[in-house]
């Protein structure tokens, strides 16, 4: 244990020494060693401790940083340390009571001030450090955004983003240097983007319209989302499937013959905490899995090459599981025996040796058993007719 923290994480504005609080201002007299960047360190007074720049990646600058236990040293950081900066980066490497964190007015608050937008409405983003895909779930007219931007050149690629996918008509709020001497605030739309000067720090407020398609809400969203090669379980019976394994927040779900990855992809659209390894045996599948997660904005989730059980092998231990392809008594029983107690498992079976297995266990461990049986309407001659799909055999089950 330490009588005094030796590290304080001082969150800085662009207004500099203006906007800091007695508590940063002491810090910064006292402090012996002030790392920050090289932007934050030409914002500060004369002061008597050593200025080192953080380095380039960030990561980099820890060592050095931890090098200085027990010395008086500043850390600076953007606005609210703990809201997408720096504070959660290095509070990782320290106990509570080697460091104190005094935070400055978030990007986000400020940015909901000057737009005159109600935060706890808003949705916030870091793109800074984030795919523009994170978007794509929350993107419906009439939905705000604020987001930061790592440059002036993201700023323009956003706007390329958002048009591309049908909502060039948002409108755009350019948020430059807030709260500083430099802020200036320029508004746009996403298709009509043409400025070219947008200076760092800049941070964007999305008013989101157009007519791109929005992603529905309820599970079970459409096929279409999804790129696949046919290997997908359909919206219905995903729909079903996701009911049953019933995604609860913080938990990992194993989906074992992931196809399209599009049952782990919704699995991991219900909560911001769950998260999901996907296994599957042909690795253009896995590609393509990996692809839809990156282009629908998900990335909680491993994908695995290989065919199961072998690849369950050393995995995280799961909360659910789904099994979607090549069900066999073997892969039955190594999933049974990884299950914690408590943990659910959802198993669909298309053909009647499938079929029989998983009736075969239901009887034995219990549960529930469902035989999803669907058909849709289908041009007949100059007439409509039913066309079944194949029936499905689904068991559920709480170990």
């Amino acid at each position: 244990m330490v009588d005094t923290p030796w590290l304080t994480i001082v969150g800085l504005g662009e207004d500099g020494p203006d906007g800091l609080s007695p508590a940063s201002c002491k810090a910064l007299k006292n402090a012996e060693i002030i790392m920050g960047a090289a932007r934050h360190l030409s914002l500060l007074p004369d002061l008597t401790g050593r200025l080192i720049p953080w380095p380039v990646p960030f990561a980099d600058g820890i060592p050095q940083l931890l090098s200085h236990r027990g010395t008086p040293t500043v850390a600076l950081a953007s606005g609210d340390p703990f809201w997408h900066g720096a504070g959660t980066s290095l509070s990782k490497h320290l106990s509570p009571d080697e460091y104190v964190a005094i935070p400055a007015p978030s990007t986000m608050s400020l940015a909901a001030a000057a737009l005159g937008w109600p935060l706890e409405k808003t949705l916030t983003f870091g793109l800074h450090a984030a795919s523009f895909a994170t978007l794509r779930p929350h993107l419906h007219p009439g939905q705000n955004l604020l987001a930061t931007l790592r440059d002036g050149t993201a700023f323009s690629d956003l706007a390329t983003y958002l048009t591309d996918l049908g909502f060039g008509a948002s409108t755009l709020h350019v948020l430059e240097a807030l709260g500083g001497p430099r802020q200036r605030i320029r508004t746009t739309t996403a298709s009509t983007l043409n400025d070219t000067d947008i200076q760092h720090p800049v941070s964007v407020g999305i008013e989101v319209a157009g007519d791109g398609h929005t992603i529905p809400l309820a599970t079970g969203r459409p096929d279409t989302l999804f790129e696949n090669d046919g290997q997908i379980t359909k919206r219905p019976v995903r729909a079903l499937t996701l009911s049953a394994l019933a995604p609860r927040p913080g938990e990992h779900l194993w989906d074992i013959g992931g196809g399209s990855g599009s049952i782990a992809i919704e699995w991991l659209w219900s909560h911001p905490s769950t998260q999901a390894t996907v296994i599957e045996i042909d690795p253009t599948r896995t590609e393509r899995i990996a692809s839809n997660a990156a282009n629908l904005g998900v990335h909680r989730l491993a994908v695995v090459t290989g065919s199961a059980p072998d690849a369950l092998k050393n995995l995280t231990p799961p909360d659910a599981v789904f099994i979607g392809g090549g069900i066999n008594r073997d892969m039955l029983t190594t999933v049974w025996a990884a299950l914690p107690a408590g943990a659910r498992l959802v198993a669909n079976a298309v053909t009647l040796e499938a079929e029989t297995l998983l009736m075969n266990w239901h009887a034995d461990k219990g549960g529930d058993l469902m035989r999803i049986d669907i058909a849709l309407s289908n041009p007949l001659g100059r007439k409509r007719g039913w066309k079944h799909s194949y029936p499905i055999v689904q068991w559920s089950v709480s170990k």
